[in-house]
């Protein structure tokens, strides 16, 4: 005979599989191509809990709006909900564990369903634009800042980062975790917004996080709808300022982290030449700490090396050299890793060298352990500005530069300056009429840079001499990026 025990053992088995299998269902319900479902899916597990801290300080605390009358700002009084699903919240506890699990699934078609796109950039001396011209529903992930915005329809959403007002956040004790971004989208085609972080996830960081909504009339906090290994998501309905944001308090669990070099090479006939090392949480944007950089301290070249690493926030690091002799000096001995430094981007090391080098390895170490935590070997070539090591730049012909920084090209470039580049090609009959007609059926930037960098190169050195020039005078900053000045 069967025990009661084995027949609550029984019920409670059933039940469990009827979950998974309604799970499994509404799944397989729904076709690939429909992006909300992954969404709908989530609600009954986060819609636990979606507080808001809505404080509205005095507004003129605050330094990050924009004062362009075309940019939006949200009503305070409509927060962000998520949609609730009765019929699943009726599950026991046990039941609950799960169906958490059978998520996995929709999560991961979340994940690989981004499409990603790479914005417009409108630059001036002081401030810095993206634009993307969504023609649909859907994920969209821009290139350059790690942003995903979920879509409802076609829109216009431009966005810019600007600076964090840190006595505002200091005043709710908050302190950032992510760049600030003003947004904007006259269609209000957005409706979730994907903030990238730099928490690792098994250390339990991203549980502190929350997002910072900054308004004209103040600051509210809202809750994650969601938060993934790589991004805090929220829903919105209106659109400002928003950025991570995390307890002063947090535990100072490591988390992904970067080391960016940057050299200033020799002057004739001075052969001292300086590497400024920074540390810095891995969600900045990397483009943006260029043109800050750039702003603070004028000509300089960025080393690309693998940066990627883990610190902890608040432990001190050292930083030491090979070969290490009485021509380089390391300053200071000890830096602490600041990991909210998302405005100003200074060096935590300065390495001078007295004699030139071709080449140094650097060894960054945890001062409380000496565990090498990143070390690299790097190349000092003036001319490496994307490169890590190879020939110089100015040896190489027009047409091998442009096939030497053409990923970068296509990466970098904004399509209002292929545009005018297009043009002026034409002009100078470097590009026949079919192949710009050719250039302008691509669907999108990345594309149409492709075809046009392959086209003009292929035409050899004088076309693609030409080219560079062109590009020279429509985007210095790119041109210098990318070592072509």
């Amino acid at each position: 005979m069967i025990s009661r025990r084995q027949k609550i053992i029984k019920t409670e088995r059933s039940r469990t599989q009827d979950a998974c299998q309604l799970s499994s269902v509404q799944s397989d319900s729904e076709p690939i191509g429909d992006r909300d479902a992954p969404m709908e899916m989530e609600a009954p597990v986060t819609a636990v809990n979606c507080s808001v801290t809505n404080t509205l300080p005095d507004p003129s605390l605050l330094q990050t709006s924009s004062s362009d009358p075309g940019w939006s700002r949200r009503d305070s009084s409509r927060l962000p909900r998520s949609a609730s699903m009765p019929s699943l919240s009726q599950i026991t506890s046990e039941e609950t564990k799960t169906f958490t699990r059978a998520e996995s699934v929709p999560d991961l078609l979340l994940k690989t369903s981004f499409e990603e796109f790479t914005p417009d950039i409108t630059a001036d001396e002081t401030d810095e634009s993206y634009r993307f011209q969504c023609s649909g529903p859907g994920l969209y992930q821009c290139s350059v800042t790690g942003l995903v915005f979920h879509m409802e329809g076609e829109g216009d959403v431009v966005y810019r980062i600007v600076p964090w007002n840190r006595r505002l956040l200091a005043q709710h004790h908050k302190k950032p975790a992510g760049p600030l971004f003003d947004i904007k989208c006259l269609q209000q085609s957005v409706c979730q917004l994907h903030l990238p972080h730099c928490e690792i996830p098994s250390t339990g960081g991203r549980d502190f996080l929350s997002v910072a909504h900054v308004m004209d009339e103040g600051v509210e906090f809202l809750s994650p709808h969601r938060t993934t290994d790589t991004h805090v998501i929220i829903n919105i309905t209106g659109f400002s300022g928003f950025g991570n944001v995390k307890d002063e308090d947090s535990p100072p669990d490591p988390v992904r982290a970067l080391v960016l070099l940057f050299y200033r090479p020799p002057a004739d006939p001075d052969p001292e030449s300086l590497l400024n090392v920074l540390l810095l949480p891995r969600n900045v944007v990397l483009r943006d700490v260029l043109r800050i950089r750039k702003k603070l301290v004028g000509d300089e070249i960025y080393i690309e090396t693998s940066p990627h690493c883990k610190l902890h926030p608040q432990r001190e690091y050292t930083l030491s050299t090979r070969p290490e002799d009485d021509s380089v000096l390391v300053q200071p001995t000890e830096a602490e890793f600041d990991s909210d430094n998302y405005d100003n981007f200074f060096p935590s090391f300065q390495v001078s060298l007295e004699t030139i080098m071709k080449h140094m390895k650097l060894f960054l170490r945890d001062s409380s352990s000496s565990l090498s935590v990143w070390e690299r070997r790097v190349c000092l070539s003036s001319s490496g500005v994307r490169r890590s090591c190879g020939p110089s730049a100015g040896s190489l012909r027009p047409d091998d530069r442009l096939l030497d920084i053409r990923s970068s090209f296509i990466d970098g470039i904004s399509g209002p300056v292929l545009k005018s580049l297009l043009d002026q090609l034409l002009e100078k009959k470097m590009l026949a009429d079919s192949e710009r007609e050719a250039a302008d059926s691509e669907k999108n930037t990345r594309d149409k840079a492709r075809f046009v960098v392959d086209t003009v190169r292929k035409k050899g050195e004088a076309a693609s001499s030409e080219m560079i020039e062109f590009l020279r005078e429509a985007d210095p900053f790119l041109c210098e990026h990318l070592g072509l000045i």
